[in-house]
Parts: C-alpha cells; sequence; structure tokens
C-alpha cells in the first residue's frame, strides 16, 4: 500500500481543535467536516488539498481532545496520510481506526518542506521525497494494521471477518 502527495507542513503540537474546530462538531458527516478542516491554522487548506496529498508535521501532533473528528475530517478533505515526529496516542489510535495511515519518522519530519512530492510505502515504512530525492526509514505498519487501514477503518475489518 501506498501514498503519494503534495505536502503541507505544520509545527509542534497542532491540535484537534485547529485539525477541526468544536464549533463543527454538531455534524459528524465527513464531508461537511471536511469542508473545514485545518481552516483555523491554515485557511487556504481545504482550498488548495488534492486528493492524495500529505501532512508533515513536527511533535505531538494532533494533541487536545479525543475526538475521531480530525482524523475524519483530515481523511475525507482527501489526506492520504500524515507523518510526525510523534503523535499524540490517541489521535494514533483513531486514525487507524479509521482508517487513516499515520507514520512517525523524525528525520522525515524535520527535512520535508511545504509543496514537496512524497511517496510513502506503508509495507515498508520507506518515505521517498521525489522532490529532494532523498529517503527515510519510518515505521512500518504491523500485518494487522494495514488490514485495518485497507478496510477503510475498524469497523469494516471487522465486518470483513
Amino acid at each position: 500500500m501506498k501514498a503519494k502527495g503534495k505536502v503541507f507542513k505544520y509545527g509542534d503540537n497542532v491540535d484537534t481543535d485547529v485539525i477541526i474546530p468544536a464549533r463543527y462538531l454538531n455534524s459528524s458527516d465527513p464531508v461537511e467536516l471536511a469542508k473545514h478542516c485545518m481552516e483555523d491554522i491554515d485557511k487556504e487548506f481545504i482550498k488548495t488539498v488534492n486528493k492524495g496529498d500529505i501532512i508533515v508535521a513536527n511533535k505531538n501532533f494532533g494533541c487536545g481532545s479525543s475526538r475521531e473528528h480530525a482524523p475524519i475530517a483530515l481523511k475525507a478533505a482527501g489526506v492520504s496520510c500524515v507523518i510526525a515526529e510523534t503523535f499524540a496516542r490517541i489521535f494514533y489510535r483513531n486514525s487507524i481506526n479509521i482508517g487513516l495511515p499515520i507514520i512517525e519518522c523524525t528525520e522525515a519530519a524535520r527535512a520535508i518542506e511545504a509543496g514537496d512530492e512524497v511517496e510513502v510505502d506503508f509495507d515498508s515504512g520507506k518515505i521517498y521525497d521525489l522532490t529532494k530525492n532523498t529517503e527515510y526509514q519510518g515505521q512500518a505498519f504491523p500485518p494487522f494494521m494495514q488490514k485495518i487501514i485497507e478496510s477503510e477503518g475498524l469497523i469494516n475489518y471487522i465486518n470483513k471477518k
């Protein structure tokens, strides 16, 4: 399984309140959530993100409230993967549960820049910055997590069994 897209770059402590502001949590509709994804940190994000694009951030991405709305909004907006130095643990679990691939890699998170074209191979954990012709080794997903992501989330994975 792979992801390939243009990078949107953010810093440390991107919390769930800027991923999807609390004022929009009256809806659980992914399409509606996507319309407001990242608007408090990047007003242009939803206008410029394309299906397959990748978010790269520094430390503690997804901190704050433990809402599934945040990874749902990212996935519905077209984000194919999030790469960060570290993730908040609840955000990490929620992302896998809804089928949004995320990968920790300090070197990639620090070196990759906004606008770079990046490809991620989830089987090997390899991250390729195609713009700079560089390669990084992130942590590959264990087979059971790959199956959850391929199934578009934990509920679909369980229903298939």
